[in-house]
């Protein structure tokens, strides 16, 4: 049965230090008192661990998440993928010795106020929305008109290095700018909106299914690579985001159920930069992890393990192994019924709701042991909700460990074809990432799992009295983020392959 609140004080006896028969009240008392050169330590010790690693991986030739071809590594791919696991365990381990909640809530309160944007915060929205429709007009047109190959073509280059790579880095970097440059938001605001009211049990589901619908269409159909394809689809995405928030408006639509400003906000949650009242305030990375008021519905839940779980999936599938399970599995498919490349996007299709599904499965299950190993009175369901803000420290590192070389090596293509969208030239310049970017890819990402343990351990503070039962609520979330760790790891571990039997 689940314990009451006062039932928790057995577990915080030692650690608020309210008995001197307590065995461990002088350990308990120094935890207390020295947690500023505790935090320092760990804060040197959580680099001293992932320079090591780095390096280690970076001398054993260490892979990126790309397309292009990866060597092997040199060191056993156990023994890397033990030692990634292990840094994020020993990091949970060692972030459960900082225990005095004034200085960790003073650490996520902290903010450095900067200027007031209110004056020309107005202007600067319709500069942004009008580029925004430029840029979203040009995309549709020279999709169909301009030159069809990728590296030369106006639109996939800014749908790629600009909407997929470059605006989400420089989201959860220094803050959201995806309300100003909205381009479809832009648009509505020309339009008479709000016929009906947006059903508020649809919660954000529908820019759950809109996320996944968009990374599956990425993968099964050319459109990274096909001009005209592409043009196609963000017409189609044009249409039914402007439908529907002329339909339920444009606040409830963008809001709730459109993915694309659904994911800026929530990489926003990432960033050191807001705006609040008027101004631009400066925060410490990844400080509003712990808002209570980010993640408030299963739906939010869902579309953080989604964000995790694409880039999983679009990493797995253009390695080595990736591209051989595939094979394997089409040929086992094979009954006599169906074409190779039906059966062949059957089976992309279920890895990709199956692998989703394994992963949120994992998360929800994390949250109902948490329960189980407190005792406390607070539902599954709501400790989940208050972890799951964590994980997009996660979904950030994995998106700049997926796309900082693409981003790179496009850059000169990218802006040719701006300078001179109607008449790109034939042979666009594209660089080739140094070397230690390999390392990077595999830093972005421990990186990210480290933000991510600070903030669990912070939301445990806030959410449970006792000192040791916010600790041990902890241990399922951490075991999942291992998880998540090794795999991606994993990932970074294989050499890169293309993707069979897609057109």
């Amino acid at each position: 049965m689940p314990s009451s609140p006062d039932s928790n004080t057995t577990y915080e006896r030692c650690s608020e230090g309210h008995t001197q028969s307590c065995p461990e009240l002088n350990l308990c008392n120094w935890l207390v008192s020295n947690t500023k050169f505790r935090l320092f330590i760990l804060f040197v010790t959580w680099v001293s661990i992932l320079i090591l690693f780095t390096e280690t991986v970076a001398a054993g030739n260490g892979m990126t998440l790309s397309k292009q071809s990866r060597d092997t590594l040199a060191i056993p791919r156990w023994l890397y993928l033990a030692t990634g696991g292990a840094t994020i365990g020993a990091s949970a381990l060692l972030t459960s010795f900082v225990t005095d909640r004034a200085f960790i809530r003073y650490l996520h309160n902290w903010s450095l106020p900067g200027p007031r944007v209110n004056d020309w915060w107005t202007p600067l929205v319709w500069v942004g929305r009008g580029l925004g429709i430029l840029v979203l007009g040009l995309a549709i047109y020279l999709g169909v008109t301009g030159p069809q190959l990728p590296t030369a073509s106006f639109t996939i280059l800014v749908t790629s290095v600009v909407v997929r790579a470059g605006l989400p880095m420089l989201t959860y970097l220094g803050g959201n700018l995806w309300p100003v440059l909205n381009p479809w938001r832009g648009i509505v605001s020309l339009l008479p909106t709000g016929y009906r009211t947006y059903p508020e049990e649809l919660a954000r589901w529908p820019a759950v299914g809109g996320l996944l619908l968009l990374v599956w269409l990425e993968v099964i159909f050319p459109v990274s690579t096909i001009p005209t394809a592409l043009s196609i689809a963000i017409l189609g995405y044009s249409a039914v985001t402007i439908a529907g928030a002329v339909l339920v408006g444009p606040d409830a639509w963008f809001e709730n159920a459109d993915p694309i400003s659904v994911l800026f906000r929530f990489f926003g949650a990432v960033a050191p930069v807001k705006r609040r009242d008027g101004k631009l305030t400066v925060k410490l990375p990844g400080s509003d992890l712990t808002d209570s008021d980010l993640i408030t519905d299963t739906s939010d839940v869902a579309f953080v393990i989604a964000l995790i779980w694409e880039l999983t999936y679009s990493g797995f599938i253009t390695t080595g192994t990736g591209a051989a399970t595939i094979e394997t599995l089409v040929s086992l498919s094979n009954i006599g019924v169906g074409a190779v490349q039906t059966r062949a996007i059957l089976i992309y299709t279920l890895l990709f709701v199956s692998g989703y599904v394994v992963f949120f499965g994992a998360y929800w299950y994390a949250g109902v042991l948490s329960r189980r190993r407190t005792g406390t009175y607070i539902t599954a369901k709501r400790i989940a909700f208050r972890f799951a803000p964590s994980l997009l420290a996660i979904a950030a590192g994995y998106h700049l460990a997926h796309y900082t070389g693409l981003a790179v090596s496009l850059s000169p293509a990218l802006w040719m074809a701006i300078v001179s969208p109607l008449s790109p030239p034939a042979n666009p310049l594209t660089l080739s990432p140094p070397g230690w970017f390999e390392g990077l890819s595999i830093a972005y990402v421990l990186v990210g799992h480290l933000f991510a343990i600070w903030a669990a351990h912070a939301t445990a503070y806030e959410l449970f009295s006792s000192r040791l039962v916010a600790i041990r609520s902890q241990y399922p979330f951490v075991v999942v983020m291992i998880g998540y760790t090794v795999i991606s790891l994993w990932i970074l571990s294989l050499p890169g392959a293309t993707p069979p039997y897609l057109p």
